[in-house]
């Protein structure tokens, strides 16, 4: 092909005409020969930074990917767009592997994406030798280091792989969420070269983010889902079990839902996987094993029906949703028990056996950190958008007004009394008893429970029990947290006892207040919810036009045998109806529109948008 720069690249491959913030500089680094390193938001726009060069570049590109459903789902809207690319992973058959291999040797891609596992073998070590390779990226690199959130040992096999080629081609890596600490673990275990490193930010300004902590989680997701009545999104779920019972009620209860987790079967997996990328079935259950690289932009909402185990988790999940752009929901079901089952999931052996003992345990004490990190954030009264970028040590506005945090009224109230009850409570225990409890058996004697464990201890006894039994449980527990992060009280490490510091003192002797402020009660938690946050797009779009245009997208998937979006993703024909272009010209100003597609498609589309206007004059 002729060459191209990079803004006729932009637009006749990808449809868009300019860059997002920090694309252009880490794009211009890579062609200028110098190591990049990229720190984007999901749904950033992390792809176009490989992919432009790759496609602008004399040689080929490797995309080194933990993640089948990403290779599979780029390299079929790579293709879309027209451009030749291909994935090696164990999804393949070994013929199939071996006729990428022959058409990867007589220079027919531009872009291959490449499980880190396959860079080792020595079949492909030895084609990659003879291959014009210039420019390889590492997608997800944080699971280069062991401190991050989903560490693959497997990663480490980059750099074995890149030290065994003739030459080293240009290096980039990218991340969604990494902290200070994980970053610096990227650039020296991948060896970049004076890399320049651009954070975009971690803010995705279209999400709303909620917590709730309602009763019982089963009714409040039944309300949620007819909230989003008609719209597609996922609902996370801890365990494969939940995920069986919530798909199962879902199911139930008339909803087009499917499942996901590891315990399915391959063939199952990829036809529910399927199923929701058409929109055959709209809503997700899944495990954290579904959804990384899934490129859906048309999903609106992300449930997570139990806490994930680290903020890193979570925000990846969450951002999910609304990747074109449009506002979209993440909602976080919060009930105390889940705690204790992501300690369980925390606690249980890892497959890292490369891994000295000693590391393994500062591992689980990292994981410990993250965890606390994650309960603080479902019992923050404080912004939560604030608290997310917070941890990823980026600084934002006290409220961003837009979250569910934001549109409650918190009013602080003295809890001093209430204080004080918890604290002689946890000193009379301790006393009689020789040694500290657990907050949980505490707020069980504070609540005057007839508990097994109260009554075999002979807590039932105390003066403190049931001074709180007046109280919604839910309080109490709050009470005792807000203590302990007050500092009032101290939680042993590793036997989870509850003591008094010095500072109780103060409280119990010397006049000293204490105030908070909690968040509502679960019964009195509120059936409406504040306005939204404005969408990205500008004007407003013709709901009956949009319609029509989704219909035909929808007929156009079906015949093409390719999910709707990777022919106009929602953003796309949001901005047809709302600017109803008329000639091609017009077509190819549509955000999302390139040569390649408005050549594809821009008859068809042009025809129903032209009928449609007739329709109304």
């Amino acid at each position: 092909m002729n060459r191209l720069d990079k803004y006729e690249v932009l637009k006749k491959y990808f449809g868009y005409p300019s860059f997002r913030g920090g694309q252009e500089a880490l794009i211009d680094a890579v062609l200028g020969g110098r190591d990049a390193f990229g720190i984007m938001p999901t749904g950033g726009g992390k792809s176009l930074c490989y992919q432009i060069p790759a496609l602008m570049f004399e040689g080929m590109t490797l995309v080194v990917s933990p993640l089948i459903s990403l290779m599979k789902d780029q390299v079929m809207s790579l293709k879309t767009a027209g451009v030749a690319a291909a994935y090696l992973n164990s999804s393949l058959t070994p013929r199939q592997i071996r006729l990428v291999w022959e058409n990867m040797a007589a220079g027919m891609y531009k872009i291959v994406y490449i499980a880190p596992e396959r860079l080792e073998t020595e079949e492909f070590l030895s084609l990659a030798q003879h291959l014009p390779i210039t420019f390889l990226a590492v997608d997800e690199a944080h699971c280069i280091s062991q401190w991050g959130q989903d560490f693959r040992p497997s990663y480490l096999k980059i750099v074995t792989f890149l030290e065994a080629l003739p030459r080293r081609p240009v290096l980039a890596a990218f991340t969604a969420t990494a902290t200070e600490a994980v970053r610096e673990d990227i650039v020296r275990i991948l060896g970049l070269r004076r890399p320049l490193q651009i954070v975009t930010g971690f803010d995705r300004p279209n999400l709303n983010f909620e917590v709730m902590q309602p009763p019982s989680k089963m009714p409040a997701l039944h309300r949620l889902m007819a909230r989003f009545a008609g719209k597609s999104g996922i609902v996370y779920c801890a365990t494969r079990k939940n995920v069986e019972k919530v798909c199962e009620v879902l199911c139930e209860s008339g909803l087009p839902a499917t499942r996901y987790h590891a315990g399915l079967t391959d063939e199952e997996r990829q036809v529910n996987q399927e199923d929701f990328l058409y929109d055959r079935r709209p809503i997700m259950v899944a495990t954290n094993a579904f959804g990384m690289g899934i490129d859906k932009s048309n999903v609106s909402f992300v449930i997570h029906y139990n806490m994930p185990l680290s903020l890193e988790a979570y925000y990846q999940e969450a951002g999910r949703a609304g990747r074109d752009g449009e506002a979209a929901d993440c909602i976080l079901l919060y009930a105390p028990g889940d705690l204790h089952t992501a300690k369980m999931l925390i606690e249980m052996p890892g497959e890292n056996e490369e891994l000295s003992a000693e590391e393994r345990e500062q591992l689980l004490r990292q994981n410990r950190k993250r965890l606390e990190q994650m309960v603080g954030y479902c019992k923050t009264t404080g912004c939560l958008r604030a608290y997310i970028l917070n941890y990823f040590g980026q600084a934002g506005e006290e409220k961003c007004g837009n979250c569910g945090n934001c549109r409650t009224h918190y009013s602080e109230v003295d809890i001093t009394t209430q204080s004080q009850m918890v604290l002689s409570c946890a000193f009379r225990v301790r006393s009689y008893l020789g040694y500290p409890v657990g907050k949980v058996l505490l707020a069980k004697v504070l609540l005057g429970s007839a508990d097994k464990r109260v009554m075999e201890l002979g807590l039932y006894q105390l003066s403190t029990y049931g001074l709180m039994r007046a109280y919604p449980s839910v309080r109490v527990r709050d009470i005792i947290d807000h203590l302990i992060g007050e500092g009032y009280l101290l939680v042993d490490p590793n036997h989870g006892g509850v003591t008094l510091t010095e500072e109780a003192d103060g409280v119990l002797f010397r006049g000293i207040k204490v105030y908070a402020a909690f968040k509502p009660l679960p019964e009195k938690e509120r059936k409406t919810r504040g306005k939204r946050g404005a969408t990205v797009a500008v004007g407003t779009p013709d709901e009956e036009l949009y319609g029509v245009l989704k219909r035909l997208r929808m007929e156009l998937s079906l015949m093409e045998k390719v999910p709707p979006y990777v022919i106009f993703s929602n953003a796309s024909l949001a901005d047809m109806a709302t600017r109803r272009p008329r000639t091609y010209e017009e077509f190819l100003e549509i955000s999302g529109v390139g040569e390649v597609k408005a050549a594809r498609y821009g008859d068809v589309f042009l025809s129903a948008i032209t009928e449609y206007l007739m329709g109304e004059e």
